[in-house]
């Protein structure tokens, strides 16, 4: 039994050292300390050894398994740091390699835009005002002075969603809310999204965006009009920008104007973008109506005001030179990380 014993310390330690990995060193301690191992194979025969034998051979056995024991413990611990070393080597990180960065998102042109024009018209002490994307026939149109014949509201060109209530088409309805709300002086302007029923191609969509502006006080008059929007156009185009005003109709403004601004792609000696004019139309505008202001409660003989309202599109599409309205909202790629 002794000389078995020491045949088990010898061939465990041999079969450790040439263990190749932590699975085989778990095998060998299976089959030397297992339940059914070698040691315990040994130990149920101390039962047929002399009174003075047993203790011998128990001492023995019990010095066989703490050899073999601190020898797999010595093995599994090499095999670990084995399995370490390789790991390490194939994450090995080389701090030479320029890094990969994250891609940052940037404002859209239509934001930026829009962010460019709220700062301007803050400096010149304008409010920011929201309004609803749904609305009442009579904001959207009656208060406005629309009457109900205009064009503007045939089934064609708006979106109702019952009889009196509707997708607003203009953001003007904000003007007539904030009226009534406030008391003069008044000076805000009101963006956002708007709707018209029109066939989507390079320059009309059925969704595009608005930005409204608004001045109620005493002693406004078309000059206080013509400066704010010579102001914002250069702030927009650059201080050569030439700005000219056309007479036009607007149910809600008297008088009423076109704004167009000097060609930025040909300087004003006609190119394609302009169609050969020199000339690209931005807004309209004009003096409010008095019986826009009489509806709200303000009396047109104290106060006057001038309105006017940016196509923010139409704006930001000029400003960089895009030709086509749709890239604006098809969201590609290619596209956007040009801003």
């Amino acid at each position: 039994m002794q000389q078995k014993l020491e045949e088990i310390r010898v061939a465990a330690k041999a079969e450790l050292a040439a263990a190749e990995d932590a699975k085989a060193v778990d095998d060998l301690r299976v089959r030397y300390l297992g339940k059914k191992g070698e040691i315990t194979a040994i130990l149920k025969q101390m039962g047929s050894l002399s009174a003075e034998e047993r203790p011998k051979m128990g001492q023995l056995a019990n010095e066989v398994r703490a050899d073999i024991e601190n020898a797999i413990a010595v093995a599994m611990s090499e095999m670990n740091a084995k399995a370490l070393k390789l790991r390490l080597e194939k994450e090995a990180l080389d701090v030479s390699i320029p890094g990969k960065t994250d891609e940052v998102g940037s404002l859209h042109p239509l934001n930026s835009t829009l962010n460019k024009l709220i700062d301007i018209f803050k400096s010149m002490g304008f409010d920011v005002v929201d309004g609803p994307e749904i609305e009442t026939d009579y904001y959207n149109f009656e208060a406005l002075n629309v009457p109900q014949d205009h064009p503007a509201r045939d089934m064609q060109d708006t979106f109702y969603l019952t009889e009196n209530m509707l997708l607003r088409t203009q953001t003007s309805a904000t003007q007539i809310r904030t009226m009534e709300k406030r008391t003069p002086p008044i000076r805000m302007i009101c963006p956002g999204r708007v709707y018209r029923s029109d066939d989507v191609d390079a320059t009309h969509s059925p969704v595009f965006h608005q930005v409204e502006g608004l001045v109620v006080d005493k002693g406004i008059t078309m000059c206080d009009l013509k400066g704010t929007l010579e102001t914002m156009a250069k702030e927009i185009y650059g201080s050569d920008t030439k700005v000219k005003f056309r007479p036009s109709f607007f149910p809600f403004t008297e008088p009423s104007v076109e704004v167009d601004v000097s060609c930025s792609e040909c300087g004003g000696k006609g190119c394609r973008v302009c169609k050969g004019s020199g000339w690209i139309e931005i807004l309209g505008a004009g003096m409010v109506h008095p019986k826009v202001l009489a509806g709200c409660g303000i009396d047109p003989e104290e106060y006057s005001g001038f309105a006017f309202g940016i196509g923010l599109d139409r704006l930001t599409t000029t400003r960089h030179k895009i030709s086509d309205i749709r890239l604006l909202f098809e969201n590609d790629l290619r596209f956007l990380k040009q801003f």
